[in-house]
């Protein structure tokens, strides 16, 4: 295989890894700086907590911000820069970076394809949704967005996550920097502003090792979930809404993703 050909079906190859996976979050290179120091972040697609590292392409997002309390400061990169996120820290305090991708749309050509996808989402009883809606046989489309939200802590690390008015979202109400955190992360889930009762929330867990380990979840009647974490470990906490579309004819289901991403800082 000649050089170009071979460039070629290496970059075809990793379009074709991005186009399939699942997860989309941020990833810090440190969830912890100093106040005099800079965040540095990767925005990830992958599955299992391993992924590709993608650029920053403004096409690509709606949303891009550095939040510390009430002050909210957008991301102003470089066309193709990687890490997408390389700023000096704003303020001391809880750093909350947040991301909302533009829509994107994939096919689905065989309906268990679709059905494997909603019920590893929890969505089990979407054949019958998808019948009253009088939605078409394969092949339909769904579009969907990321809304991606990860903790830093800058200095001290004081104050806490709040809504952000994303369309989907975690808001931590523990702070895992904070001195009295006691090891349990409690976070609530909104769609549109309101809680997610009952929802799943998928916890991936990354090890010293770099092994990951995945856990489901489940939050209360206030879209409220506890979840025990380990020291020096990072996570992952995933959660997905499936909704019937009444504003596109391009595609039937609009998928929404909520991510968010922390560290747990070692004894």
């Amino acid at each position: 295989m000649t050089l170009p050909r071979f460039i070629l079906a290496l970059w075809c190859a990793i379009c074709a890894s991005v186009a399939t996976a699942h997860e989309f979050w941020i990833e810090p290179q440190a969830y912890q700086v100093s106040s005099a120091g800079k965040i540095v972040a990767d925005l990830k697609n992958g599955q299992e907590f391993v992924g590709t590292s993608l650029s920053y392409f403004p096409r690509n997002f709606t949303r891009f911000d550095v939040v510390v309390g009430d002050t909210v400061r957008p991301v102003e990169g470089r066309m193709g820069d990687r890490p997408a996120l390389d700023v000096p820290a704003p303020l001391d305090g809880l750093a909350v970076v947040v991301h909302e991708t533009t829509p994107s749309f994939v096919t689905y050509k065989e309906w268990a394809k679709f059905q494997k996808f909603a019920d590893h989402k929890d969505f089990a009883n979407i054949k019958a949704r998808h019948a009253e809606n009088g939605f078409p046989e394969p092949p339909f489309k769904e579009r969907y967005t990321r809304h991606a939200k990860a903790l830093v802590g800058v200095g001290e690390a004081l104050g806490m996550d709040r809504a952000l008015g994303l369309k989907t979202e975690f808001v931590a109400i523990t702070n895992p920097y904070a001195d009295d955190f006691d090891g349990a992360m409690q976070v609530q889930v909104l769609y549109q502003g309101d809680p997610r009762a009952d929802a799943q929330v998928e916890v991936f867990a990354r090890a010293p090792d770099e092994t990951v380990a995945i856990t489901l979840h489940r939050t209360d009647e206030a879209g409220i979930a506890r979840i025990p974490v380990s020291p020096g470990y990072d996570y992952l906490f995933d959660a997905v809404v499936i909704a019937p579309i009444s504003d596109s004819e391009e595609a039937v289901w609009d998928t929404f993703w909520a991510a968010l991403t922390f560290g747990v800082p070692a004894p």
